[in-house]
């Protein structure tokens, strides 16, 4: 059996990358009401995101004011962001 431990790295994010280039995007925006909690669940129902992408997600929200948690067509955006905003959460599609 292996045993290793992981240790995270710190990582400064020192500016803005868009991975998703050419793509309408869902942008989720931070805000004082949603528990990480409930933002992890949300990404994960509806925007099919691992446990550990969302909690990722929900972190950058937090500390940076907003991600893009989902990339597509207007047409496959348009049901996830409206859901997500009937959750209660702040987001648009740009």
């Amino acid at each position: 059996m292996i045993d290793f431990q992981y240790t995270p790295e710190k990582i400064e994010l020192t500016e803005e990358v868009d991975l998703l280039k050419g793509e309408n995007n869902i942008i989720l925006y931070n805000d004082d009401v949603n528990t990480f909690d409930w933002v992890i669940d949300c990404l994960i129902d509806l925007c099919k995101h691992t446990p550990e992408q969302a909690e990722q997600c929900a972190y950058l929200v937090h500390y940076k004011g907003k991600c893009d948690v989902k990339a597509g067509s207007i047409e496959t955006l348009e049901p996830i962001c409206n859901d997500l905003c009937r959750r209660g959460l702040n987001a648009k599609i740009e």
